[in-house]
């Protein structure tokens, strides 16, 4: 069995129709939902590029892969995906953006940072290397390749020509990541450059509810990502026709992930790193192989989950070390005992750690004091966020601070220490607010 990885960056989990979304921008990915297994609940455990890409590669939290934030590189005692999947005898191959290159440049990847992909054509930084028509990777031997056309229509391309030539030796299985920058924002001057002349498709659009109440920067860069997002799905179609092509569309599957999502400079002053769900919550759909006929899904589901999920799939042995579970029992339905909640951590350079925990019901966050900013862990945290995602799926309305939900909290507080412990995290204390205020409301205990 074959494996394809298609991987955005920055992609929110409310621009795909089957979350409702009716702008129209994913109808292949919408598609392969509907056929496949969808886990509509999925999250990052970092909304961060290289804290969440080092998730993915280990099957492991960012505070045991040492990449807690950018700019660090993968912990050589953390499984690699690559190199299980290179030891059963298969084919290995990445495209696109790594981020987990530590001291080398936004440029070329060296070979001993590469988490043992063996086919290379990628950049350690592609927002930092290339423009929207001038992509620039680097193939095994570090040598520059251009690409031509749109960015991630030539990176789709790219991956085409893999496929192509994968095909041409169908004894021996292989595993692809195709790691794209849309619809990430262009680091170089802070826009979200669609395809030329696309993004006045979208003028139009309508803005989630957040971006409505909330400003940020949505009102210049909207129509734009939404544009990059309907040129994905449109790479996404091509990609699968290529299967179908070559044949190998009956011996693949397929994943779709993106490693966060974005709050347009609403929740804080950049796109991403905070506890909400438009931050944490991103896209995950499994098609072909075992995956087909597999339904919709609302459990615990994270980005930790995906690489032993691959491996089982694959039919092979997960390590001990990872601590993500397979998502692939979901599908067999016999997982009786996913976790209650999913679990992320969030912060960054200049930022104070914070911890999360979500159910379906509510999501339940806490922060460091500043005094432990750029650090990985601290030895207290403050409830900062309480939402009721079933009245207030957007998180405008924060209730941490309200004498009725101190029931609420005081449950999740628990459930975060112990999760806390299980991830080899340092013991650590949870404050409440100190002003708790009144409410003249009452908790409708809903299943969580």
């Amino acid at each position: 069995m074959n494996i394809i990885v298609f991987f955005t960056d920055q992609q929110r989990w409310d621009t795909l129709g089957v979350h409702g979304s009716t702008l129209g921008l994913t109808p292949n990915l919408d598609r392969f939902a509907r056929q496949g297994t969808f886990f509509r609940e999925a999250v990052t455990p970092q909304p961060v590029c290289g804290p969440a890409r080092s998730c993915l590669q280990t099957g492991q939290y960012a505070t045991t892969t040492g990449v807690w934030r950018n700019g660090f590189g993968l912990s050589e005692e953390s499984p690699k995906l690559a190199e299980c999947f290179n030891a059963a005898g298969y084919r290995t191959g990445y495209i696109g953006k790594w981020h987990l290159s530590e001291g080398t440049g936004p440029g070329p990847v060296p070979a001993a940072n590469r988490g043992g992909y063996q086919d290379w054509l990628g950049a350690n930084c592609v927002e930092l290397t290339s423009g929207p028509y001038s992509a620039r990777l680097w193939d095994e031997d570090e040598q520059e390749q251009p690409l031509n056309g749109y960015r991630s229509d030539a990176m789709v391309d790219a991956a085409i020509r893999y496929i192509d030539q994968r095909s041409q030796e169908p004894e021996q299985p292989f595993m692809l990541w195709l790691s794209l920058l849309e619809p990430h924002h262009q680091n170089t001057d802070d826009s979200y450059p669609a395809p030329h002349g696309h993004e006045r498709d979208h003028l139009a659009a309508p803005l989630p509810p957040d971006l409505q109440s909330l400003g940020g920067s949505a009102a210049k860069d909207w129509a734009g990502y939404c544009a990059m997002i309907q040129r994905i799905d449109q790479g996404l179609g091509r990609l699968n026709d290529a299967l179908e092509s070559t044949g190998l569309s009956e011996d693949t599957m397929i994943v779709f992930i993106s490693d966060h999502g974005c709050h347009f400079k609403t929740r804080n002053s950049e796109y991403k790193r905070s506890p909400h769900d438009v931050s944490l919550r991103v896209p995950m759909v499994f098609w072909g192989q075992q995956w087909n006929g597999g339904g919709e899904h609302a459990c615990a589901a994270s980005l930790v989950d995906l690489a032993p999920t691959l491996l089982e799939a694959a039919g092979l042995e997960v390590p001990p070390t990872m601590q993500g579970q397979s998502l692939l029992p979901v599908r067999q339905g016999l997982a009786a005992a996913r976790p209650r909640a999913s679990y992320s951590q969030f912060g960054d350079i200049g930022m104070a750690p914070g911890r999360c925990l979500r159910t379906s019901r509510w999501k339940y966050a806490v922060t460091a004091a500043d005094e432990y900013r750029s650090q990985a862990t601290a030895p207290v945290y403050h409830e900062t966020h309480l939402y009721d995602l079933q009245t207030d799926p957007y998180e405008l309305v924060n209730l941490v601070e309200l004498e009725s939900h101190r029931s609420v909290c005081e449950d999740f507080r628990e459930m975060l220490l112990e999760r806390m412990q299980c991830v080899g995290e340092p013991s650590a204390e949870i404050l409440s607010p100190s002003n708790l205020r009144p409410a003249r409301q009452r908790t409708i205990d809903y299943p969580a």
